[in-house]
């Protein structure tokens, strides 16, 4: 039997044609070849840094992407992987390195390796060789190397950190012997070294070896125009991982503690870091430093959280329930006055108040006091008003708008049967729109408490923590929280840091915070029953 087919017409035909890759399947390869550039930059530079850990978790990260994004079977991963990465490296990384942070005495004096804190104690034991003659000096560099150009005796020799002293040939001086050209190297300007901090303390920092010989010394500056060999008293053993004072004899040996201690008990000022266990979380409520000044910061943390929430959501309501009465005219014209502090930025707002409350020039003072000169951020009870007063300022305005719309959304049905019972406008208040508000609210008052109990700004910007616990040898003062404590005990503001015992207290905080937060909500579940 033949099969015929019309003319004009072609037999359908069952294969596939490709037609090639489209725009889509185009546009992904190329960006994944850019993440692929990118992460395998990063890899390599995790790789020269000796951050294995971190290379290891970069190689996970860029092979799970390419896995996903070129396999057929992964589609849900292809979008969260993104909000994956994010999350672990914003979130899950701090969170974990705070708590690794917690049990180590990571800070001053105990910084960076055992290997680092020994070049440390070498370079603070440097002094200036007697008879070490002053060399004209200019500062020199290559490729983002710097270096010092001497001159001796008419001779000018270059070297940097890595490379001693060498003469070079072909190098220019001026009527002072300081070099102002040296064959393949760019002499740094007097007025960029005026100019530029950043290199003023490298060039500070900076010591060339004048051999290979350390013990012949090395070259520094003060002032980058001229220089002298500087040699430290201690002796660096790298095998014993000991140092030695050739002036005194005293062998310096590591501890359990991260520092070099003498046999006579002396400890050198550098250290390094290392697993203290516990021992943070100990000295929080043990060290006779921190106990006191901790407490009361502490009770007056819980007090100032407690507070503005009770305050702003009591004054946020009553407005509300005043302006949602259909007799006030104007409604929209008074709720928008009502809610301007809520649009501008609170430490724009802090530091507004703070220069109110000035007790010398202050208007709070010279306005509504007659002139009383009022300590109102040098008092300790009157900086807690005053922060009271300006956090309440500032926050009436969100209660406001959450009670006005909670309000609305009330059904009257409930209130016109109360009325007709013969309730008052207390026992409806107290029995009915309260406990229908708090159904809606809680969960923000909630989170306005966890907010306030870490609210940093208006601490900072108000008092900066102050005035200053009278006695106290530790950077805290009364009107500091656990936060604004926090921040200086790390010594992010100046002075002495101490990240592991921050990071300690960053860890009960959090804890803190979790567990008020889960049985508060715990309860507020009881309202949903109303």
């Amino acid at each position: 039997m033949s099969v015929t087919h019309e003319a004009g017409t072609r037999p359908e035909s069952h294969a596939r044609t490709w037609s090639g890759p489209g725009w889509g399947f185009i546009a992904k390869l190329v960006i994944m070849m850019v993440i692929n550039a990118i992460g395998v930059l990063a890899i390599f530079s995790a790789y020269n840094a000796g951050s294995w850990v971190v290379l290891a978790v970069l190689v996970v990260l860029l092979a799970a992407a390419d896995w996903i994004y070129f396999s057929r079977r992964a589609l849900p991963l292809k979008y969260l992987y993104p909000g994956l990465v994010f999350l672990a490296v914003f979130q899950m990384f701090t969170l974990l390195y705070t708590g690794y942070v917690a049990f180590t005495n990571y800070g001053t004096g105990h910084l960076g390796s055992m290997e680092q804190a020994a070049d440390a104690a070498l370079i603070q034991a440097e002094r200036r060789v007697e008879d070490s003659p002053t060399y004209p000096l200019a500062v020199v560099r290559e490729d983002g190397e710097l270096g010092f150009a001497i001159t001796n005796d008419g001779v000018v020799s270059v070297g940097t950190a890595e490379d001693p002293l060498e003469p070079v040939s072909g190098a220019a001086i001026d009527d002072a012997g300081t070099p102002v050209q040296v064959p393949g190297w760019e002499v740094v300007p007097r007025a960029e070294l005026f100019t530029d901090t950043a290199l003023q303390e490298r060039v500070v920092d900076l010591r060339v070896p004048v051999s290979d010989d350390a013990a012949d010394g090395s070259i520094r500056t003060r002032e980058g125009s001229s220089g002298a060999i500087y040699t430290s008293s201690l002796t660096w053993d790298p095998a014993a991982q000991t140092l030695t004072d050739t002036e005194t004899g005293a062998v310096y040996s590591p501890d359990d503690r991260g520092s070099f201690v003498s046999p006579s008990g002396d400890r050198l000022a550098a250290g390094w870091y290392v697993p203290v266990g516990f021992d943070n979380f100990v000295r929080a409520f043990t060290d006779t430093a921190y106990a006191g000044p901790l407490l009361q910061v502490t009770l007056w943390t819980f007090a100032f959280g407690i507070l503005t929430v009770l305050t702003s959501f009591g004054v946020g309501l009553l407005l509300a329930m005043i302006y949602n009465d259909s007799r006030v005219r104007g409604q929209k014209v008074l709720r928008t006055v009502l809610i301007l502090p809520y649009a501008f930025p609170a430490f724009m707002s802090a530091l507004l108040w703070r220069g109110m409350l000035n007790s010398e020039f202050g208007v709070i003072n010279e306005w509504f006091f007659f002139g009383a000169g009022l300590d109102w951020l040098s008092d300790p009870w009157l900086a807690k008003f005053s922060i009271l007063w300006v956090n309440l300022w500032l926050s009436y305005p969100y209660w406001f708008l959450v009670t006005t719309g909670a309000l609305q959304a009330l059904p009257t049905d409930v209130t016109e049967a109360a009325r007709i019972d013969g309730a008052g406008r207390w026992r409806q208040f107290s029995s009915i729109t309260l406990p229908l508000l708090m159904v809606s609210t809680a969960p923000l008052a909630i989170a306005s408490f966890a907010f306030n109990f870490n609210n940093f700004t208006i601490i900072f910007m108000l008092t900066g923590g102050g005035p200053a616990f009278p006695g106290a040898s530790v950077p805290l003062g009364a009107t500091d929280i656990l936060i604004s404590a926090i921040y200086q005990i790390s010594g992010v503001a100046g002075g002495r840091a101490d990240y592991g015992l921050a990071s300690a207290l960053s860890i009960i905080v959090f804890i803190v915070i979790g567990i008020i937060s889960a049985l508060a909500f715990r309860q507020t579940r009881k309202l949903e029953e109303i």
